[in-house]
């Protein structure tokens, strides 16, 4: 994946990618905003799907892949967390057991489906969207298997990337779908989580070793890429600590930030959003609390006035 951020030019097809024997990524390129990777295992019988994508267009692409390579059914469908590019396309799966986190099902019910025209992404044509939340819930881990295939689905414990992210691991393949506690070539976004959380996530995916991690975005790689998320989040915990000792805005630090390899990443204005959650933990506001729509408008403002830019 590129380490440029996106120029709105042609973004290609997405790639089925066989990361082991009938396990498979799907990458949507460029992986910016709401350009999301699922994945899908294929079995004797049945056919499990990791992730929906933003859009109605984009899912079924998706189904259609899925189809180019099995002709079997799509039993269940995993959601890693509630944002709605990796669930808007759960409604296009049919008749499925949908699996998640409790609070992803609970998050999924209480937030409004997004429509053409509103922010933050008023360009983006979802299609014909109905609400589908997960029917099958957890709380902490759940064993799920594709014929003789172990699938072990854990909650990270806390608030991270969201307060709901799951992983699925499959450690006789020695894989790891990770959501979007993982980008590659992307800037990761805490808003709605934790900076801490998330680097004790990264920290746990870092000990447990695999040797493929499908991120939520970007190529397909391995553990070594968790090393420079690791590293951006403690820049972004810095940055915090020293700006609210200068009594300085959150926006204020971000602008003055040199990013320096970070700011080849993909959606570099992120970087304010993730200050807010900093600074707010800081503060004592709890983890994954809601921190409302100015840090959003403010990554507009970094963004020089241009809208957040979503190709899905």
């Amino acid at each position: 994946m590129s380490s440029a951020p996106h120029d709105g030019g042609d973004l290609g097809p997405p790639r089925v990618i066989e990361v082991r024997d009938g396990v498979f990524a799907y990458v949507q390129p460029d992986g910016s905003w709401c350009i999301n990777n699922t994945g899908f295992l294929v079995g004797r019988t049945q056919v499990v799907s990791i992730d929906a994508t933003s859009t109605e267009r984009r899912t079924r692409a998706l189904l259609d892949a899925i189809a180019s390579v099995s002709a079997l059914p799509v039993t269940t469908l995993v959601n890693t967390h509630a944002h709605l590019d990796h669930t808007n396309g759960n409604c296009f799966f049919g008749p499925v057991a949908i699996v998640a986190h409790e609070r992803c099902r609970a998050e999924l019910l209480e937030a409004p489906l997004p429509t053409a025209g509103r922010p933050p992404f008023p360009q983006v044509d979802w299609g014909t969207l109905e609400k589908a939340p997960p029917t099958v819930t957890f709380s902490d881990t759940l064993t799920l298997w594709v014929d003789d295939l172990r699938c072990e689905l854990r909650w990270v414990g806390e608030p991270a990337h969201t307060t709901n992210d799951i992983t699925v691991w499959l450690p006789e393949r020695s894989v790891l779908f990770a959501g979007d506690l993982v980008f590659n070539g992307g800037t990761p976004f805490h808003l709605g989580g934790s900076i801490p959380g998330a680097r004790r996530a990264l920290e746990w995916i870092r000990a447990l070793g695999p040797e493929v991690i499908v991120p939520g975005h970007g190529d397909p790689c391995g553990v070594e890429v968790v090393d420079d998320l690791l590293a951006y989040l403690d820049l972004v915990w810095e940055r915090a600590i020293e700006g609210r000792a200068a009594g300085m805005a959150p926006l204020d630090v971000a602008r003055q930030l040199d990013l320096g390899e970070f700011g080849r990443w993909l959606d570099p204005e992120r970087i304010v959003g993730n200050l807010h959650r900093a600074y707010a933990e800081l503060e004592g506001v709890p983890p994954g609390e809601p921190l409302g729509t100015a840090p959003l408008a403010e990554m507009v403002e970094y963004n020089g006035g241009r809208p957040l830019r979503c190709l899905a």
